[in-house]
């Protein structure tokens, strides 16, 4: 399989997931993009189109806690701890989980089972 054909088929799946799932501004929604060496991660509120807020492997705050290598299982359940702290911090309690057509498996398991750990309610 292609490389684009994996890329093609990613978006597939996100569209067609996308159509089910939204975000509100008491609800946002959490979307998830998922490189090889890092995670990013925006809380949406799709009624408004505007993003609440946006961290990633990469946010100094992140950086400052975590060790160097942010593309393994361990860094995705250290960054559902910081990412559950910002949440927490808007007050945003309760999100719509956006996988971003990824399996639910992996980096992604490990990051949404850290925020529910925290106190955040997928």
């Amino acid at each position: 399989m292609l490389v684009e054909e994996k890329i093609e088929k990613n978006r597939k799946r996100h569209k067609r997931s996308r159509k089910k799932i939204s975000g509100t501004a008491e609800r946002p929604r959490l979307s998830i993009f998922r490189s090889s060496r890092h995670l990013y991660a925006q809380a949406i509120n799709d009624l408004e189109d505007r993003t609440l807020l946006g961290v990633s492997t990469l946010s100094p705050g992140f950086q400052k806690k975590s060790r160097k290598n942010s593309g393994n299982v361990q860094a995705a359940k250290e960054f559902g701890a910081y990412l559950a702290e910002a949440l927490k911090k808007k007050k945003l309690i309760q999100i719509v989980f956006d996988r971003g057509g990824h399996p639910y498996h992996g980096r992604l398991k490990a990051l949404a089972e850290a925020l529910r750990e925290n106190g955040i309610q997928l």
